[in-house]
């Protein structure tokens, strides 16, 4: 039986956290959570991540720093929209807009998420950028379990639930 490593249709579960290479900041982290479970290959991460890890056994710990094409891909500007400020009545009636609040706007292909960049009397300026879009993100990754994917979660392009996690 050959050892496994990362590689196409395996389910890896990592431990990782993600820093902004310019202050160190964590933008995200598994720590003291169950660790990430992804199906290798199948665009469910972003693409520089699987890249890196491609090839690593259980046990490994990788440190790796992404360029935002890598990434989140750059910042697109077409992506800032001015809305009209009446249509965010319903919520402003509960709170209060403020810049930086990252809101959800309900759009005709799903949820899209966004944050508020001006706010005007008669505007919200939203911006649909992925808030880590345009920059580069540095990595620490520990792979802690792989194993081949079911053809099932082959056939569904992602890993499933928690009878497909072992917990130890």
């Amino acid at each position: 039986m050959t050892e496994l490593t990362v590689s196409a249709d395996i389910v890896a579960s990592v431990h990782y956290t993600g820093t902004l290479p310019e202050n160190g900041e964590v933008f995200d982290s598994s720590e003291g959570r169950e660790p990430l479970s992804f199906l290798v290959g199948h665009k469910q991460m972003i693409p520089g991540f699987e890249e890196e890890i491609m090839g690593s056994k259980v046990g490994e710990k990788k440190e790796f720093t992404l360029t935002s094409e890598r990434a989140y891909g750059d910042r697109d500007d077409e992506a800032v929209m001015e809305i009209p400020r009446a249509q965010f009545a319903q919520l402003e009636a509960e709170a209060s807009l403020e810049v930086g609040m990252q809101l959800v706007a309900q759009m005709p292909h799903g949820p899209s998420p966004f944050t508020i960049t001006v706010l005007t009397d008669d505007a919200v300026t939203a911006d649909f950028n992925h808030a880590l879009a345009g920059k580069s993100l540095t990595f620490a990754v520990e792979i802690i379990e792989l194993r081949e994917a079911t053809d099932d979660e082959k056939s569904h392009g992602h890993a499933h639930g928690p009878d497909g996690h072992h917990h130890h």
